[in-house]
């Protein structure tokens, strides 16, 4: 890969984040090894690599990865024979115990779904040695401390140390104590001199005091004096304390035994633990820059979505889709400075470098990359106060070399194409450049100031214009990229705007080609239409989706309707089926009753007539029962009524009930007929007149409910805070009501709000038998708010 090209991008920039989520030295050696991938098969190892570590701190919030130690050569040193310290057999213990719950962390269980195909294939490659980490840790406490459970002899040997300390002391306490020395002493103290247990004693009082001297003091005056009395006490402390050092040797040389024993394995557990703890700081990675895996592809194209730069901060930077290699193979950007043309094309670079690295890309998911063999970038960061040619020679140089090295296969990025020199002989090379870039088949994008280069795209095949959008009005850039369109550099707009005259600008526009003035004045009107296009788009988009928002709540409450529909019918099925049943029984018990007393009469005759009575009632009864058809859809007249208006009274033949005419459906040839509280809709073949006085047939119970409508029904109704499905029970009952009391023309109050319920009711409104027209209210009558209906 272009060694230049990863300084430019500046992919060491994310190496640098990288490195900083690794938990050890041992993920930071691969991660300085870290190159762009040409391969296409190893990019998409690295990328589920990383999609998986990302997968398993996103399910677990954790992975314990600390205590990793790169113990390589101590491990190297302990299989040849060597005793490892105290310091170095902990950091293998450490080690040790962080690959054991790595294994079993990562090994996942039946209750959870846990499926990490390279990630477990690694862990699972780890060995565990639980019998030498728990020997370590039992015998080391630290790097200088070594437990007393390491051995029962270095138990017993420190004990003994302890009992000798104390019976040093006791003999020395007793003879600074008495009276006999204590004119000798220039303290009253013990002291150690060379692990030697002294006492200070006056220089002028050394004869006095029978021992071996070790030390004296600066001035000479005191002299630090082993009695003869503890000479030998101190000797037998002094083996002991060797005593202790040896087995204290032999403890860590059998516990470096055990680590060279398996140093091969703890040598292959340092490799899958540098790897593992590389692929996690992959994901740590994603997900701090919310980043996704792109998709691969191997059609040399590229489409990112809502791509943000990496190194920028994420809460401010602007999202910009940027797709190259399918209807085009070259990207030329235009726009005025510090409008985001750098940033873009740094992005897509670094974009490029990430995914063949095996990290994932700040985008949103949908994103396709594919592999390059290499990326060539050719970017100026630094602005040059040296002479144009010097400029123009550094870049041209850097192009020189990487037209040698570009193949179909490679990624070339250019920034200011062509500047630094003359403009028209800047833009024939800028041209000709990217027409050889083409020819060898490389994608490539690049950034541009001059019109000839934006002409060149909008006429020759393969070539897209873009542009980075700019707001005259703030004079600043809004940083979005618009692929399609060529962009200006809208100068004399920016310096009109900052106050430079008129006059000044029309004769700068006297120097310039009309044609190109042409150009910029149809880009400048096409960049209006295009804008004033986009924010009718977003009002149209946010209009389809409260379209949708509204059909899917009414979807749901028709849904709802229809269920609650379907639980009424149930219900009423079960109460006709009730009665039926309570009624055979009545009867059954009356037959019964009829049985015993002609029994007592001892009449067969009799009995046998009851008895074929019982069966007829009872299969009469079980025609009923299974369904409700039978007891609601009624029998055939003998004569079909013609003339039946409402208000007249009618029996319904299967119920053999009487009831009063509510409504006529003539078309339909149907009647809704109230029969006591209840309501049916029959046809007229089922009903007959009921001949007698009305006076007679209108029941009193019939006549308070009339009498009560025509009383208590309002000429309006207001549905105002009800939802659509509530308003059409309630406007359902009130027309109802309002036609048995005679009114002739009502009022619906449902406001104006979203216009839903208006809609909705004017639905219900044109099915309605009882409706004759309807129409919106006017002036005075409540506006766009309310429906004023016209009943039958």
């Amino acid at each position: 890969m272009n060694q230049k090209s990863l300084r430019v991008l500046e992919f060491n920039k994310i190496i640098e984040l990288l490195k900083s989520k690794a938990s050890s030295s041992l993920g930071l050696k691969y991660i300085e090894e870290l190159v762009p991938s040409s391969d296409f098969e190893e990019v998409k190892y690295m990328q589920q690599e990383t999609s998986e570590t990302q997968s398993i701190l996103t399910k677990r919030g954790y992975v314990g990865l600390q205590g990793i130690h790169d113990i390589e050569d101590k491990v190297k040193r302990a299989g040849v024979g060597a005793s490892l310290d105290p310091g170095s057999l902990i950091m293998i213990a450490d080690t040790l115990r962080t690959a054991r719950t790595l294994r079993n962390s990562l090994s996942g269980s039946d209750e959870e779904d846990f499926n990490y195909p390279i990630i477990q294939s690694l862990s699972n490659g780890l060995y565990a040695y639980r019998e030498i980490e728990d020997a370590i840790y039992n015998a080391i406490i630290s790097e200088l401390e070594i437990s007393d459970n390491a051995s029962s002899t270095l138990r017993d040997i420190r004990r003994r140390i302890v009992q000798k300390n104390q019976s040093i002391r006791s003999k020395l306490n007793s003879i600074i104590s008495s009276t006999t020395y204590q004119k000798y002493l220039q303290d009253a103290i013990i002291s150690v001199r060379g692990d030697r247990f002294v006492v200070p004693v006056k220089a002028e009082y050394r004869s006095q005091v029978a021992g071996i001297v070790h030390d004296q003091s600066s001035s000479g005056a005191t002299l630090f004096i082993e009695p003869m009395s503890i000479v030998d006490m101190n000797n037998e402390l002094r083996q002991l304390r060797l005593s202790e050092q040896e087995e204290i040797e032999r403890i860590l040389q059998e516990l470096s035994s055990m680590v060279g024993e398996v140093s091969e394995d703890l040598i292959s557990n340092q490799e899958i633990l540098g790897r593992l703890d590389f692929a996690f700081a992959k994901g740590k990675l994603s997900m701090q820059m919310r980043g996704v895996e792109p998709t691969l592809n191997k059609d040399k194209f590229i489409n990112i979505k809502n791509g943000r730069h990496p190194l920028l901060d994420r809460k401010t930077v602007v999202p910009n889709s940027v797709y190259l290699g399918r209807d085009f193979h070259t990207l030329v950007i235009t726009g005025p400075n510090t409008g985001g043309k750098t940033v873009t094309i740094k992005t897509v670079g670094l974009f490029a470098l990430m995914t063949q690295s095996g990290l994932h890309i700040s985008a949103d998911y949908g994103s396709s990359m594919c592999v390059y063999d290499n990326i060539f970038a050719d970017i100026g960061d630094e602005q040059s106060i040296e002479q144009s040619l010097s400029t123009f020679s550094s870049h041209m140089t850097n192009i020189v070399s990487i037209l040698k090295d570009v193949t179909e296969n490679s990624l070339v990025i250019f920034d200011e194409l062509g500047a630094g020199t003359d403009p028209i002989e800047g833009a024939a090379l800028a041209i000709a450049i990217l027409e050889d870039v083409a020819m060898a088949g490389a994608r490539c994008i690049a950034t541009t100031h001059y019109t000839e280069i934006k002409n060149y795209a909008l006429i020759k095949d393969g070539v897209e214009n873009a542009a980075v959008e700019f707001d005259l009005d703030t004079l600043s850039p809004t940083y979005k990229l618009l692929i399609g369109v060529p962009g200006k550099s809208n100068a004399f707009e920016i310096s009109k705007k900052l106050g430079l005259s008129d006059y000044i600008i029309t004769r700068a526009k006297e120097f310039i080609d009309t044609d190109n003035i042409e150009l910029e004045d149809i880009l400048q009107s096409a960049e209006k239409n295009r804008i004033k296009a986009e924010e009718e788009r977003i009002k149209a988009e946010k209009l389809r989706e409260s379209i949708e928002k509204l059909k899917i709540e009414y979807d749901d409450k028709l849904e709802k309707f229809a269920n609650q529909k379907e639980k009424m019918l149930e219900q009423a099925r079960q109460e006709a089926f009730r009665i039926t049943r309570q009624a055979k029984e009545e009867v059954d018990n009356i037959i019964k009753e009829l049985r015993r007393l002609e029994e007592e009469r001892a009449s067969k005759e009799k009995n046998q007539q009851i008895e074929a009575l019982r069966k007829e009632l009872t299969s009469t009864m079980g025609s009923l029962q299974p369904t409700v058809k039978s007891m609601i859809v009624p029998k055939v007249a003998s004569k079909e009524i013609t003339d039946l208006k409402a208000g007249e009274d009618v029996r319904v033949i299967t119920l053999n009930q009487e009831g009063t005419v509510v409504s006529v459906d003539k078309n339909k040839k149907e009647a809704v007929v109230q029969i006591g509280i209840m309501k049916m809709t029959l046809p007229f073949k089922s009903l007959q007149k009921v001949k007698k006085d009305v006076k007679k047939t209108v029941t009193k119970s019939t006549r308070n409910i009339i009498k009560s409508k025509s009383g208590n029904v309002k000429s309006e109704v207001d549905l105002r805070g009800m939802n659509l499905e509530e308003a059409i029970m309630e406007v359902e009952k009130y027309l109802d009501d309002a036609y048995v009391a005679g009114l002739e023309n009502v009022t619906i109050i449902h406001g104006i709000g979203t216009g839903v319920l208006k809609s909705g009711l004017q639905d219900i409104l044109r099915r309605n038998r009882h409706v004759k027209s309807q129409r919106a209210g006017q002036y005075g009558e409540g506006g766009a708010g309310v429906t004023i209906v016209t009943l039958k």
